[in-house]
């Protein structure tokens, strides 16, 4: 449901608790064509991703607004688990498609200055045991999880914060560094 990158621009644009009418979510997509938004939001809707907030009545027809079924809108760690090797890497190239797609976007508006905007895309290599790794993944999690619930106001700024961790290598000691020596 979410393996395309404009369907998950579309769910980027929902999360917070936002409530957008599909015209909304044009304005805010404006490198997606209407055609395409319309089509990824019908899609989303019937999939139980979005689900309709509020419906009226607009110039004869019906103008809906959509918000996100937030546990719906992304993979739970059984359904992790259950994914091969290719599934991953094929959510992981989505994902990166969307988030390129999304900095694209950024960049394209009129007022956009990344020397001055707190830009980041920078990668850093730590060395971790598991336990660190336990800590460090609580720690982050016990910073950002609060601020999910901001809910938009005027002297908020909505940004996208995409954290990235897997392994680079094997460990010392697993069967394939094992194999090499």
């Amino acid at each position: 449901m979410l393996g395309h990158p404009a369907r998950l621009r579309i769910v980027h644009a929902l999360r917070g608790g936002r409530t957008l009418t599909t015209a909304q979510l044009c304005l805010l997509l404006p490198d997606v064509s209407k055609a395409m938004v319309y089509r990824h939001v019908e899609a989303l809707a019937s999939g139980g991703v979005l689900q309709v907030a509020e419906e009226r009545r607009v110039r004869g027809a019906v103008e809906r607004r959509y918000r996100l079924h937030e546990h719906r809108a992304g993979i739970d760690p059984d359904a992790a688990r259950s994914l091969s090797k290719d599934d991953h890497r094929q959510a992981f190239a989505t994902a990166m498609a969307t988030m390129i797609a999304e900095f694209g976007a950024y960049l394209d508006r009129d007022k956009t200055d990344p020397s001055r905007d707190p830009v980041g895309y920078r990668q850093h290599a730590i060395w971790l045991n598991d336990d660190e790794l336990k800590t460090l993944l609580e720690e982050l999690k016990n910073v950002i999880a609060p601020r999910l619930a901001n809910p938009a106001t005027p002297d908020r700024t909505r940004y996208l914060l995409s954290p990235v961790l897997f392994p680079s290598e094997d460990a010392p000691g697993d069967d394939a560094d094992d194999e090499s020596r």
